[in-house]
């Protein structure tokens, strides 16, 4: 029995203006039609365009629930292709990166098709001579996703028709994407090392919402920030900090200061924290790097582009950054209560070494499968999935700060610990989910 589908109605009961039903985070029927309806409707990070530098090169992802190839074209442009044989339905790519050469060869029947997913051999094609195989789709090739946009190297797809454009889903939150890839003194970033993959036992959304939800670091992270910042209290005001000190202890600043970094939401879901400053802010300088970039970018513009040190910035449904510290983590659902989360590192080109050590610290201490601060997130993520099967009440609330006012406006600015990024989310997700649901 179904509840949800070719039921709009239905789903939109679950969504109220200060709180939002379990089922939401609990229901496998509702996570099924978030893969058909949702994702699908939705511009979703793909990779980044350093992943694939060489024709031929390519990365596989998931999206929505069908697998994708990144390839970049032997003509130096970079497609998105379903990784689906046009023949049987075999993945033709079964790694999650390589290089293909000038073709893709289907691992079940050799059928090969070039790098924009244009046929080109089958074996023993005389014996196709007087079928229809001319007239239908195996004969098309790779199917290539149709609305995909590079933003300063970074890959966006859109795998539904409808649905607003690029520019008007992301509006001025790619400001945040503007000053991570500025922070370059050449302008430019590229991926450095491989990824950390980490699987949360919890709903996506959970995990989303987590990322500016500015009133648990001080709780949730008392055990591991907590200890840092109590072995560093009997130092000297001004002892230089050990790099992992520097990152850690902020976490356990208190709730005025968390509130004061303000927060500021964009239509479609997207979010930051830290408009006027972050756990970021302080962080020690580098040797030569302030320098190359006054060389490329001057006095003024250079202090414009490192004094913004936002948090969290949220591109809605699964990309977050992190532009003072060059590092990202990208949400790949994988069922109702499972989530694969992966952080990745860059580079800033033209910057010194020590840039990408911080990025690199930060990222083990922060968010790999080892991470001691991660694993406090884990924990309460564990919690509150197991929790929401609890019987007595159905919903969850969202109600901190609310203004009626709110959602009228294509962006918003308010103080640190609103939960407005987390009503604009689901007044996202409901726009988007009936978006290809009918009446």
């Amino acid at each position: 029995m179904t509840r949800y589908r070719d039921n709009p109605e239905a789903i939109r009961a679950l969504v109220q203006p200060q709180q939002v039903h379990r089922d939401l985070y609990i229901s496998p029927e509702l996570f099924e039609l978030e893969q058909e309806h949702f994702f699908a409707n939705t511009w979703n990070y793909a990779g980044h365009d350093s992943q694939v530098p060489k024709p031929g090169d390519f990365i596989t992802v998931d999206i929505a629930g069908r697998p994708l190839i990144v390839v970049r074209h032997t003509d130096g442009t970079v497609k998105v292709l379903m990784n689906r044989c046009a023949h049987k339905g075999s993945r033709v790519v079964n790694g999650a990166c390589g290089n293909t050469g000038k073709f893709f060869r289907c691992p079940y029947h050799a059928w090969t098709f070039k790098t924009d997913g244009a046929p080109l051999a089958i074996p023993l094609k005389n014996g196709y001579e007087g079928t229809a195989l001319k007239e239908c789709d195996a004969s098309k090739g790779l199917v290539p996703v149709r609305h995909v946009r590079l933003y300063r190297g970074f890959i966006f797809v859109k795998l539904n028709d409808v649905g607003q454009d690029f520019e008007e889903y992301f509006g001025n939150s790619l400001s945040s994407i503007d000053n991570m890839a500025d922070r370059s003194p050449e302008g430019e970033l590229e991926v450095a090392g491989g990824c950390l993959r980490f699987m949360h036992q919890c709903n996506w959304k959970m995990f989303v919402e987590n990322l500016n939800d500015t009133m648990h670091p001080m709780v949730a992270h008392e055990s591991s920030a907590g200890t840092a910042k109590s072995m560093w209290a009997g130092q000297p005001a001004d002892a230089p900090k050990p790099m992992a000190i520097e990152q850690f202890v902020p976490f356990m600043s208190d709730y005025q200061f968390f509130d004061g970094m303000g927060v500021r939401v964009y239509d479609n879901g997207h979010s930051f924290s830290g408009v006027h400053f972050s756990i970021h802010s302080k962080y020690s300088g580098i040797r030569g790097y302030e320098d190359a970039m006054k060389a490329r970018y001057g006095d003024e513009r250079t202090a414009q582009i490192l004094g913004m040190a936002r948090h969290n910035t949220v591109y809605y449904p699964n990309l977050t950054i992190k532009g003072a510290i060059q590092a990202i983590r990208v949400a790949r659902p994988v069922a109702v209560d499972r989530t694969l989360v992966e952080s990745w590192t860059f580079r800033l080109k033209g910057a010194p070494d020590e840039l990408l050590q911080r990025t690199t610290t930060y990222s083990r201490l922060i968010n790999s499968p080892f991470s001691v601060v991660g694993h406090d997130d884990l924990q309460a993520y564990r919690g509150i999935q197991a929790g929401l099967h609890a019987s007595g009440n159905d919903w969850v609330s969202l109600h901190r700060n609310y203004d009626e006012q709110e959602g009228r406006a294509p962006e918003e600015t308010s103080n640190g610990t609103n939960e407005l990024p987390m009503r604009n989310q689901y007044r996202s997700w409901l726009k988007h989910m009936t978006l290809t649901m009918g009446a």
